[in-house]
């Protein structure tokens, strides 16, 4: 996919290799459920968080580097691009060379394709799972349809010019980068007082950051757009870590991987509906799809409060296990 990026010349070449992204995906489900059958209960929120940390520091370092490399060393999109693909191909090498086969405590047997229907077949007929997901989609929702207008939002600040995509790489890069390093912090947290707690809490920072994401630069600077982006990736990450570790200990070990392997639906359906909403109330301006970004957030926080103050009778009384079901 990369290197059909670097090779591109033409918009549908561009389409075709973006489209080789689903090839790269199903694995997140595997190392979750490996993590989980490793991990000391006490220690599985830190562990998760560090886990779910690594996919925003990747976001946060690519977009630093690239900024230097293109406004720096004067490089071109498709040297990045090919750099990535260099990359890709080390990550491959590191699996095959670097690790360590962990095998589940129950093996999935059968056919593949009817191991994977049944796997969408249970997440969607668990009102537990079903409902962990219903949260995680919201905040990616929200996350996707405000993340398009962030370089916008930077532009404002630093207008037009040889800075404006330094001026990204700080905040959609090296902030993210401080933001996702503080979860494995919130993961201790959350061991110690409970995950649904620190996922109501996150779901709180996470809106009011969005809601004041487009009014920080009147007030100060880029500086003070950066300071809430830290913020708010700090929350995505935590959101994160809090669902993985939920749906790690909720679903049982016959179907651990299974749902883990689907984790990321919601992130999909996001991503494709989140940007749509955000290009319809963009018309309002730069600001709307932020609050209602930061709307979505609090209506997920909202959500998990109420069903956390009403678990249900049958449930066993957990400060982990009860609320969402």
């Amino acid at each position: 996919m990369f290197l059909g990026m670097a090779l591109a010349t033409e918009p549908w070449h561009v389409a075709v290799s973006v489209l080789l992204i689903g090839f790269q995906l199903g694995n997140t489900g595997v190392m979750l459920a490996g993590i989980r059958d490793v991990t000391p209960r006490v220690r599985l929120g830190t562990v998760i968080a560090i886990f779910g940390a690594s996919g925003p520091v990747g976001f946060a370092v690519g977009p630093t580097l690239a900024g230097i490399l293109i406004d720096g060393f004067g490089w071109s999109l498709s040297g990045v691009f090919a750099v990535s693909a260099v990359l890709s191909v080390g990550t491959a090498l590191l699996v095959t060379f670097g690790s360590r086969e962990v095998r589940p405590e129950v093996v999935p047997q059968g056919k593949v394709l009817t191991l994977a229907y049944g796997a969408v077949r249970g997440v969607l007929s668990d009102r537990t799972v079903r409902g962990v997901f219903l949260i995680f989609g919201i905040a990616f929702l929200a996350n996707q349809m405000s993340r398009p207008y962030v370089p916008v939002v930077v532009e404002t600040v630093v207008g037009r010019g040889p800075g404006l995509a330094s001026g990204i790489a700080l905040v959609a890069g090296t902030a993210a980068l401080a933001g996702a390093l503080l979860s494995p912090a919130v993961g201790a947290l959350g061991d110690r007082v409970g995950y649904r707690p620190i996922l109501i809490g996150a779901l709180l920072v996470g809106a009011s950051s969005l809601i004041l994401m487009p009014l920080a630069p009147q007030y100060g600077g880029l500086a003070l757009l950066a300071l809430v982006a830290v913020v708010l990736a700090a929350a995505m990450s935590s959101i994160s870590a809090m669902v993985f570790d939920m749906l790690s200990i909720e679903v049982s070990a016959a179907r651990r991987s299974q749902t883990l392997n689907l984790v990321y639906l919601p992130l999909y359906a996001a991503g494709i509906i989140g940007p749509s909403i955000g290009g319809l109330v963009v018309q309002a301006g730069l600001g709307a799809p932020f609050l209602v970004g930061g709307a979505s957030l609090l209506a997920g926080a909202v959500a998990v409060f109420r069903r956390h103050r009403r678990p249900r009778a049958d449930v066993v009384r957990d400060p982990h296990l009860t609320g969402l079901d």
